[in-house]
């Protein structure tokens, strides 16, 4: 008799169970300047501490716990404008961790962007959140989505690994328009999609 074994899927949350304001320590895994893999162009990247959605294969495991890396400091913030006033940087990159988690660092951090560059860099986030789901969520979540350019979203799903994908790991996820889709309450998807 074969036996057959069942993968273990990510956590699901109801809208509003996890709350940034419960659960972030405001916690920093890893900063990354000047990269070309997390989003297009040359970026810098936050990788925010703290997941719940615990996904099979999750390829920053070390990041889900709250308390890893170190504290958001503003020396750091400043850091990060810093090296993004480089012309050759495109944009800031949000990350972890969930950074759905971790809005007192990403919202805090994006209106600075916003403030100091305005549309000229671009803000991209992954997130295990659906757009669906992030459209249920709490207000923090939706300010923070209201600042982005592209979100790629959907939880990793090891059974729909793939490695040729555009800035995706699983074919579930998702890059998409943020601004477009909030203008036409809609899922646009990123117009440079290639596969």
């Amino acid at each position: 008799m074969t036996q057959i074994r069942k993968t273990r899927l990510p956590n699901n949350p109801k809208p509003k169970q996890w709350l940034a304001k419960d659960r972030s320590q405001q916690y920093i895994a890893s900063y990354k300047p000047f990269n070309m893999v997390d989003g297009e162009g040359v970026r810098c990247s936050l990788y925010v501490s703290g997941c719940l959605f615990n996904c099979p294969g999750c390829y920053n495991k070390v990041a889900q716990n709250f308390h890893y890396g170190h504290p958001y400091t503003q020396e750091l913030e400043d850091q990060i404008i810093k090296d993004m006033s480089e012309s050759y940087v495109q944009g800031l990159t949000l990350l972890g961790g969930e950074p759905f988690l971790n809005t007192q660092v990403c919202l805090r951090l994006a209106k600075r962007v916003r403030r100091e560059f305005g549309h000229t860099k671009d803000i991209w986030s992954w997130t295990g959140y659906t757009w669906d789901e992030l459209m249920k969520e709490s207000e923090d979540k939706l300010a923070l989505l209201s600042y982005l350019d592209i979100l790629v979203d959907g939880r990793f799903l090891l059974a729909q690994k793939d490695l040729t994908l555009q800035f995706r790991g699983s074919a579930n996820q998702r890059i998409i328009d943020v601004p477009k889709s909030l203008a036409t309450n809609q899922v646009v998807i990123w117009d440079k999609l290639r596969r």
